[in-house]
Formats: structure tokens, sequence, C-alpha cells
């Protein structure tokens, strides 16, 4: 089962270890306690925030990502184990020496399997979907059409209106996307590093500045998740990441996808992904485990405001 996600939203907090305990305080006096063991996740995105090192150490064994959010609920940092499989040493060189062509085709599979998200959760509020559907098969080995862009333009004024730009800086409802984005990466470089795999090393991003490229590769078929979900809060009035957002956003990892006709929470489905990812690398299988589109099952639940 995927474990909790905790958000420190509050400014002044003091974040420690105690007996496999988080401990989450202010001005000394104790706030609350989560066991790490239960703990998916840590978002940092207040102000002011401390910590000592006993804490990060622990969560790093554990593989808890602890995530550090800029102003504006965008992801700018994180840490991450730096050993995760027993089998690291070995899934780490087959990675690295992953020829140009099949990480082209893993970037075909992943951006095939993006448009047909983007289409299903179309078609789960009524928009029109098939032309978005169409491009699906035309997406050719690592993209060089940019058919991924073609898909964007199309997406977000068919999601959100004509008028909407998705934009990371942007104060509106694209702040709701930034933080729910935020969890998605968290969760998805947690997967990255229990397969065995380095977050860096991407298959289709190259950026030497970007510590997470593979995370960023990974991310793109499931953002249509948090897509409906943020397209939930916005019908429902939310326009602001608050408490109640945040809870919402967070709660999507643990929504059940149907995948294949089983049940798995899209926290796990990630794992799987991220595992076959390795198994790709290893020579043991030739394509990504990917949900084959959105079930309308899965999103009417990720429309589903609890």
């Amino acid at each position: 089962m995927p474990g909790r996600i905790i958000d420190i939203s509050q400014d002044q907090r003091h974040l420690s270890l105690y007996r496999g305990f988080m401990i989450v305080s202010h001005q000394g006096d104790e706030l609350g306690r989560v066991p790490l063991d239960d703990l998916e996740a840590v978002i940092a995105s207040g102000h002011g925030l401390s910590h000592s090192s006993n804490l990060l150490a622990a969560l790093a064994e554990r593989g808890v990502p602890f995530v550090l959010c800029a102003s504006n609920y965008r992801p700018v940092g994180m840490l991450l184990a730096t050993d995760g499989n027993y089998q690291q040493g070995k899934r780490l060189a087959c990675q690295a020496d992953a020829r140009k062509p099949l990480n082209k085709r893993l970037w075909q599979q992943v951006v095939r399997a993006k448009l047909q998200h983007q289409a299903d959760a179309l078609a789960a509020l009524g928009r029109p979907h098939v032309p978005l559907a169409a491009l699906v098969a035309k997406v050719r080995s690592g993209d060089p059409d940019n058919v991924e862009a073609q898909g964007a333009r199309r997406y977000w004024s068919l999601l959100f209106g004509a008028d909407f730009r998705r934009d990371r800086d942007s104060q509106d409802h694209n702040c709701l996307l930034n933080y729910g984005y935020a969890i998605l990466r968290a969760c998805i470089a947690r997967a990255i590093v229990a397969a065995g795999l380095h977050p860096g090393l991407g298959i289709h991003h190259r950026n030497p500045y970007n510590p997470m490229c593979l995370a960023d590769d990974l991310i793109e078929p499931w953002r249509p998740c948090i897509d409906l979900r943020v397209h939930a809060l916005v019908e429902a009035g939310y326009d602001s990441v608050d408490a109640d957002t945040k809870r919402s956003l967070a709660n999507v990892v643990y929504t059940d996808l149907d995948i294949a006709g089983q049940r798995s929470p899209v926290a796990g489905a990630i794992q799987g992904m991220a595992t076959s990812l390795a198994q790709v690398y290893l020579g043991e299988r030739d394509e990504l485990a990917l949900p084959n589109g959105l079930h309308p099952d899965s999103t009417a639940a990720l429309l589903t405001l609890a």
C-alpha cells in the first residue's frame, strides 16, 4: 500500500527524528508525529522550515523523498536515497549503456500513453477527444515531429478553456497543477530509485542541470490524473492551494486505476512502470508497463472530490 504524503506548509516549523517518528514542532512545542515507515513523501512548502540531518538520513534510508517547493508550489529540489535496490549497480550500468534507439522507442511509448490518457480525460468531461486520440498513431520513435506539443496545444484549451495557458509561474489554478505534479514527481522519483535506476539519466530529457530527467520523462502519462482532479477542484470553486486542495491532490496517488482488468492505485502502477523500465534495460522485456488508456471508472474516481 502507498504510504502517506505529508506536506509541511506552515511557516517556521522544525522537523526532527525521534525513535522512528518524524516530529513536527514549533518553537519547541510538538505539533504532531508520523511513523517514518508510513511515509510515501515529505513535501516542504512552508517558509522558514528547519530540520535535523538525522531525520533526512532516516528518510533517505527508507527511500522517502524530501521535496522542496518554491513559492508557486513548483518543486525545486529533492533528497533521495543513493541505494534503493540490491541490483542497483547492475541496473545502473545497463541504464547508462542504453543505446539511443532504445530510448527513442521508450519515449514513443511514453508520448503515446500521455496522448491517450489526455484523450480519455477529455472524453470523461464530454469534450472533443477524437482529434487528440488520432494523434497517438502518429507518434514515431523519438517523436521527431513533436506530436506531444501538438497534442498539448489542443488539450489545454479543451480542458480549461480557450484563454487558459499552462504557465508554471502563473498564480491561477496553474498553482494547483504545480502542486499536483510535485506529488507525482516525488512518487515517480521514489519508484525509480526503488527499481535500482538513477533519476538523472533520462530517456528523452537531457538537461545537464536537471537531476530528475528520468522522473520528468516518466511523469508524462500520469499528468492527466492530476489534470482531472484539478478540473474537479476548479469546477467546485477552489482556485488556490490550501489544506483542502492539497489533501485532494495528494489522494490522487491512492486512486485505483483499471489496468488490464486489475485494480491498482496510481502509486502502485507507477512502481510497476519503473520496475518495467529496469527490466527493459536488462533485456527482460520490450515495453514499459503502462495503462492502456484511462478506464471510465478511473476517470470518474479522479473527478470525485472526497
